[in-house]
């Protein structure tokens, strides 16, 4: 498996608080794929475990329908429990190469690397399939979160040999200018789970790297 040939387009993100409950989430999600979205982060920081191997296992059977990577957030032992792709994690101390320890060599382990290009340097050498950067626009999710200017994928592509993600307030209108800086995956949660029609939002992202 060729990862980085996988690890392009549409990369959506669940959010608790716009799918609140999980016939509400597939339904969303399969949307999402409907209209071309490549790969999907299921991201849950407070439900119980339990129901997060319910909602994760289900999520899984919609990404194999549809071809598409199914990444967990931060819980390899999710990720374990239910043979997700891979596994989204933050930028801490070896852990990185635990979760490549845990899920083996053929696991797509990505890495948040905020807006630092020596952090993704060495989230790469530790073993980072892919790397991701942002904010890069006011986000809804995270208003907090450090920004960073679009330059820095202009630096990453130069930099780093595995594919680079953008995140944070990313819509239609404001994708463009990080795709033409040839950003390998926009990841995005309020402007694709937050409107009615799913599958036309889907769409529209995907056509973008048409």
């Amino acid at each position: 498996m060729n990862k980085s040939n996988l690890l392009k387009g549409l990369y959506g993100i669940t959010d608790a608080n716009l799918l609140p409950d999980q016939p509400l989430m597939l339904k969303a999600v399969e949307n999402a794929l409907k209209g071309g979205m490549r790969i999907l982060q299921y991201r849950d920081k407070n439900r119980p475990f339990e129901q997060q191997i319910l909602q994760a296992k289900a999520l899984k059977v919609l990404c194999v329908k549809y071809n598409a990577l199914f990444i967990i957030n931060d819980s390899v032992a999710l990720a374990m429990e239910v043979a997700a792709d891979g596994v989204h994690i933050g930028r801490e101390d070896d852990a990185i190469k635990n979760a490549r320890a845990q899920l083996g060599a053929q696991a797509i382990i990505g890495c948040s690397c905020y807006n630092s290009i020596p952090m993704a340097q060495q989230a790469v050498i530790d073993g980072a399939d892919y790397v991701a950067f942002g904010r890069f626009f006011n986000s809804n999710t995270k208003p907090e979160a450090d920004s960073a200017e679009i330059s820095l994928i202009t630096q990453a592509k130069q930099r780093l040999k595995v594919p680079v993600c953008a995140i944070g307030g990313i819509t239609t209108e404001n994708a463009p200018i990080l795709i033409r800086q040839s950003v390998d995956m926009i990841a995005v949660i309020h402007d694709l789970f937050s409107v009615n029609d799913v599958e036309k939002k889907a769409f529209k992202f995907s056509a973008l790297f048409a």
